[in-house]
């Protein structure tokens, strides 16, 4: 009752929807880089929205099935194949033991996400299976998952009901220029008008140390008032750095829990299907929105969620 690990593609870890409540003593939150797209992996798969799943970055593991279950994929286009046959995203896939789920090279985005039906069997860490690979903890012994990893299923399912009906369109739609929405703040005092024009007007490329932390940009320098430092605060999913080089870093998943860069605004919470998916050389352009607009986004991101699930596909 499990997968195993042919091989384990890139950067292959077990993700949910992340360690809350632990930041106060340092530790990450963590989880997937795209919540949304996980949710809709597990709703497919018939799980709950918090089940973890495997986020799979650039180049896909090769995964051997021990057990007949059923899978889903979600967010980037990696080229999912079955027996070399291609696997459709956001649909649910009966899977059969011995068949093998490759994934042959990135059409779109840079991330997938695996969900399985009944989920995976690994111990929960502080109150989830994320893996957050500085502290080593959670997932597979706090890793990546490496060559000849077994993962055991908790609960397979050969199928599901209404099985032909568990599909939907994908979301991630490829730009030329990425727009994120920000709200401003806490510190967007903290720059000259200039500078705040500056981020609002030009565009910037995402640079190759992007990573789980935070996603590197490159462009115009944004004007500081009276330096980049601060006294460390919390930083947020979204939270948009400006150190004292004045190009922006956008703080990701694995982010540390304190930072003491000012922070110019904060990409809302129903952007990061998009901002989970850039890679290296994409370009980045901000709009800023206000803080009830970001509000209800999210809202309605999760009524739709929740309603979703709530539905016998």
């Amino acid at each position: 009752m499990s997968i195993t690990v042919l091989n384990p593609g890139l950067l292959t870890t077990v993700q949910d929807q992340g360690r809350i409540g632990y930041q106060q003593f340092g530790v990450s939150v963590s989880g997937v880089m795209d919540p949304r797209s996980a949710a809709l992996a597990n709703i497919l798969a018939g799980n709950g929205q918090e089940e973890a799943v495997l986020e799979c970055t650039m180049l896909g593991p090769q995964l051997r099935f021990d057990r007949a279950n059923v899978i889903a994929i979600t967010g980037g286009d990696l080229g999912p194949t079955l027996d070399g046959q291609p696997v459709p995203g956001y649909t649910a896939v009966a899977v059969r033991a011995g068949q093998v789920l490759r994934f042959t090279a990135p059409k779109t985005g840079c991330r997938a996400f695996v969900a399985f039906a009944g989920g995976l069997d690994i111990p929960q860490v502080m109150g989830s299976r994320s893996t957050y690979l500085k502290a080593k903890i959670g997932g597979i012994q706090g890793r990546k998952l490496e060559k000849g990893d077994i993962i055991p299923f908790r609960k397979p399912a050969e199928v599901l009901p209404r099985m032909e009906n568990r599909r939907l369109l994908p979301e991630f739609v490829p730009q030329s220029v990425y727009t994120l929405r920000v709200v401003m703040g806490p510190q967007d005092d903290a720059f000259t008008s200039a500078g705040i024009g500056t981020f609002l007007s030009e565009t910037y490329t995402v640079t190759p140390e992007s990573d789980r932390m935070g996603c590197r940009l490159d462009g115009p320098a944004i004007a500081h008032v009276d330096g980049a430092d601060i006294i460390s605060d919390g930083i947020a999913f979204g939270a948009i750095q400006v150190p004292s080089s004045g190009t922006p870093i956008i703080m990701l998943a694995d982010r540390q829990t304190t930072g003491g860069y000012t922070k110019i605004g904060t990409v809302i919470t129903a952007d990061f299907r998009i901002l989970a998916q850039l890679k290296a050389g994409d370009k980045v352009r901000f709009i800023q929105v206000p803080v009830d607009f970001a509000q209800n986004q999210l809202l309605a991101q999760r009524a739709a969620l929740k309603a979703l699930s709530k539905i016998n596909l």
